[in-house]
């Protein structure tokens, strides 16, 4: 997947799932869309964001 973030044994980006998310799904509707992926999966993907976004940090120019 170009090196992007997966849930493990799947080829389902960690970018999908938070952008059916940020469409207002549901994860009973991302799980019924989604076969293969269970509830500790999506909990996995937004737990992996909220680390990556916690050490970003901020260029001031």
């Amino acid at each position: 997947m170009l090196g992007k973030p997966v849930i493990k044994n799947t080829r389902i980006t960690v970018e999908l799932i938070l952008e059916r998310l940020g469409e207002a799904m549901t994860i009973e509707d991302i799980l019924s869309a989604t076969p293969g992926i269970s509830k500790e999966d999506i909990y996995a993907c937004i737990a992996y964001s909220s680390e990556v976004i916690s050490k970003e940090t901020l260029l001031a120019s």
